[in-house]
C-alpha cells in the first residue's frame, strides 16, 4: 500500500487552534505537532500494555474489554491509522500480534470472530483495513469467512439488520451500523459485497429515524447522539450525503452537544462521530468538520492521562483506541477514511 507523506507543523507554543482547524483547506495536510505528540502518547500507551496474546491490559478501571477481539481490532486500526507500518517500525509487533489474536479468535469453520456481533464487527473491520498492508496469507482468507457471516447473520434477520448474535431475526441500529462499516471496508479491499444488502441495511436504519432526525435503538423513539452518529456515518459511506435523512441526522446532531448527549458513551460517539463530521464536510461547508475537529482536540488533550490513556466504564483500551480513531481523520492514511 502507498503511503502517504505527513508534514508536521512544529510549534512550541500551545495549539493554534486556527492551524487545527484549517487542516484539510488545501491539498497539504499539516498536523498540529501537539496532535500528533497527543497520538503517539496513546499509541505508546496501548503497545506498552499489549500482551503477547496481542490482548491489551489497562490500569484503573476494569479493563475486560481490551481482551476482546472487537477492541483488540480498534487498538490496532488506531495504529495503522497514524501511518504506521506492520512490517517493520516501532509498531509492527503490536500490530502483528494484534492481527494474529484476532484471527485465532475466529471461527475456523463458520467465520465468526468472538462472542457477539459487536466484536466480528470491529474485528473484520481491522482485517479489511490490514489486508493488503500485511504479508500475512491469512487475513484474505479470515476477511472472507467473517464478511460471509455478517452477509449470511443479515438473511435471517426480519428487519434486515443485524444483532448480538449471528443467528438473532431482530436488529438494533448500533450492531448493524459496525456490521455495515465493516462491510463497506470489505468492499473497499475488494471483497464482493451485494449492493442490496447495503441497500437493506439503509432501509433498516431509515426506519429507526424519527422527524427529528434522531435515530432509536430498535425503533425510531428515544434518538441518541451515538446512534444517530452511527447511522450518518452510514449514509455518508452509501454516498447519501445529498438525502434528506443524512441531512435532518446532523441537524439533530448539532443539537445534542460535544459529547452526543451521552456521557456514558461518551468515547464511542467520538468514534463515529468524527467520522461522520469529516463526511459530512466538502468544499462547500469545510468549518463544519474543522470546528468540530478543533473541539475535539482540545478536549482529548485536556482528558488524556499522563500515561497516555484515556479512561471510561469501558476501560482504557477501549476508551484509548476509540479517542485515537476520533483524531485519525487528521492522517486519512486509511481507506475507510477517504471521502
Amino acid at each position: 500500500m502507498v503511503r502517504l507523506f505527513v508534514i508536521i507543523l512544529f510549534i512550541s507554543s500551545p495549539l493554534p487552534w486556527a492551524w487545527a482547524q484549517g487542516i484539510f483547506e488545501g491539498p497539504t495536510q499539516f498536523i498540529p505537532v501537539e496532535v500528533d505528540r497527543m497520538y503517539v502518547k496513546g499509541i505508546n500507551f496501548l503497545r506498552d500494555h499489549q500482551n503477547k496474546d496481542g490482548t491489551f491490559t489497562s490500569p484503573g478501571r476494569s479493563d475486560t474489554y481490551g481482551k476482546q477481539p472487537g477492541v483488540v481490532g480498534l487498538a490496532v486500526i488506531s495504529m495503522m491509522a497514524h501511518g504506521d507500518d506492520p512490517n517493520r517500525g516501532p509498531y509492527a509487533l503490536a500490530i502483528r500480534r494484534a492481527l494474529d489474536f484476532i484471527v485465532k479468535s475466529q471461527n475456523k469453520s463458520t467465520g465468526y470472530i468472538g462472542s457477539s456481533m459487536y466484536n466480528h464487527g470491529f474485528a473484520t473491520l481491522a482485517l479489511a483495513e490490514a489486508y493488503g498492508q500485511v504479508n500475512d496469507n491469512r487475513l484474505g482468507t479470515a476477511l472472507k469467512k467473517a464478511t460471509d457471516l455478517i452477509l449470511n447473520a443479515q438473511k435471517r434477520s426480519r428487519a434486515g439488520g443485524w444483532r448480538y448474535s449471528p443467528e438473532s431475526s431482530d436488529a438494533d441500529t448500533t450492531v448493524s451500523g459496525a456490521q455495515f462499516v465493516a462491510l463497506m471496508a470489505a468492499r473497499n479491499a475488494g471483497l464482493a459485497v451485494p449492493q442490496e444488502s447495503l441497500e437493506k441495511a439503509l432501509r433498516y436504519l431509515i426506519s429507526c429515524q424519527s422527524s427529528d432526525g434522531g435515530v432509536g435503538y430498535t425503533s425510531a423513539s428515544s434518538g441518541n447522539g451515538p446512534r444517530t452518529a452511527i447511522a450518518a456515518l452510514c449514509f455518508a459511506l452509501a454516498k447519501k450525503k445529498e438525502s434528506e435523512r443524512f441531512k435532518a441526522a446532523m441537524g439533530f446532531l448539532a443539537n445534542v452537544g460535544p459529547s452526543g448527549g451521552y456521557d456514558h458513551y461518551y468515547h464511542y460517539f467520538l468514534y463515529y462521530a468524527a467520522q461522520t463530521y469529516f463526511h459530512a464536510s466538502g468544499p462547500q461547508n469545510p468549518r463544519l468538520w474543522q470546528e468540530w475537529n478543533a473541539e475535539n482536540i482540545k478536549r482529548l488533550l485536556e482528558t488524556q492521562q499522563e500515561d497516555g490513556r484515556w479512561d471510561s466504564n469501558f476501560g482504557g483500551s477501549f476508551a484509548t483506541a476509540a479517542s485515537l480513531l476520533s483524531l485519525a481523520l487528521n492522517y486519512r492514511y486509511l481507506p475507510i477514511y477517504e471521502r
